[in-house]
């Protein structure tokens, strides 16, 4: 895999068979993921934002249609900050946030990295190279499996800082500072059989999770997620992993990094006025109108639109006997608004 921010469709379906579909899947819908955008209907009806993101859009003479933000022009950036509040955060932003977090689980500061002001006047972070340790009754299977959830994630940066979302710079791996990074980096520093490095990056995966609106930015972090997987694997083992596990950890990330509308927990656009026909008994048509009560109410229990599915991971399915479940995500919220 490349070493460029801007991961090419065209060498993942190359290089990886199956896996860029899998990273398109909705397992909400059982379809793709959708545009939900109109920065590309001037393409044509397939890139309308309610039309679907297949491969052949985006491959192919289409290969570079899909880009990070930092690659868009300005114009363009501009009506996506406007219309859709998509704001990206310098990386050291992030990177003081996710310490803010670590700072409570470790009861400690400066575990990761040191932040500090840099000599152009910009802020950055100094990483600290010495193995993490953990506090008494903590360990790093604990730190690994410890859920994390990016909301609105854009290209996700708080979880993999690959680049600098606002500078395009390129971040090499021993100095990323990402949700996803430092569990990979603890993996690096506590596990040298590929077999057990594996299952515990697939932890990793398994409890870190995103939900995002817009399509190509969803797509961008499922890929952005996949790459610092196999970019990790391969400074750890000089090789790259197997073609099974890169097409499970697409599936695992396709499932934890989900196309939602935030406010609503339900598939964009998905609610609203609905009209259904039916015929009486009398062989009369009659129509029928509802309205979401969940949009006119502002309650999340109520929208009439598809509530977006994610994945349990840790818990068996009563009905199917499986070590994973099918749960609402709005069903992890506290009760309100009943």
């Amino acid at each position: 895999m490349r070493t460029g921010i801007d991961i090419l469709e065209n060498e993942l379906i190359a290089q990886y068979p199956d896996v860029l579909e899998i990273l398109l899947r909705d397992h909400t819908t059982q379809k793709n993921i959708f545009w939900a955008t109109n920065n590309y209907e001037h393409l044509g009806a397939p890139y309308n934002s309610d039309a679907y993101i297949l491969p052949e859009l985006i491959t192919g003479e289409n290969g570079n249609i899909i880009m990070p933000r930092v690659h868009k022009d300005k114009v363009l950036q501009q009506s996506r900050s406007k219309e859709m509040a998509e704001v990206f955060t310098p990386s050291w932003i992030c990177n003081t946030q996710n310490n803010l977090i670590d700072n409570a689980w470790f009861g400690k500061e400066g575990v990761f990295n040191q932040e500090k002001a840099l000599s152009d006047g910009t802020k950055g972070w100094e990483v600290n190279t010495d193995k993490i340790t953990f506090p008494k009754g903590k360990t790093w299977n604990g730190y690994v499996r410890d859920t994390r959830l990016e909301i609105a994630c854009g290209e996700a940066p708080y979880i993999t800082s690959r680049y600098d979302s606002t500078t395009g710079e390129f971040i090499p791996i021993q100095n990323r500072i990402g949700i996803l990074d430092r569990k990979l980096r603890v993996i690096n520093e506590n596990v040298d059989s590929s077999g057990e490095w594996l299952k515990a990056a697939q932890s990793a995966y398994k409890n870190t999770y995103a939900f995002e609106w817009q399509g190509d930015s969803l797509l961008l972090a499922r890929e952005s997620m996949l790459a610092t997987f196999i970019e990790n694997y391969t400074v750890k083992f000089d090789k790259e992993p197997l073609l099974k596990s890169i097409q499970y950890i697409a599936y695992i990330i396709s499932w934890n990094v989900w196309q939602m509308d935030g406010l609503k927990g339900v598939i964009p656009n998905s609610c609203g006025h609905k009209t259904e026909t039916s015929v009486n008994l009398f062989g009369e048509t009659e129509t029928k109108h509802t309205f979401c009560e969940g949009c006119e109410k502002g309650n999340i229990r109520k929208h009439n639109g598809t509530y977006a599915l994610i994945k349990d991971w840790s818990n068996k399915d009563s009905k199917t006997g499986k070590t994973s479940r099918k749960i609402r995500f709005i069903d992890l919220l506290n009760h309100r608004g009943k």
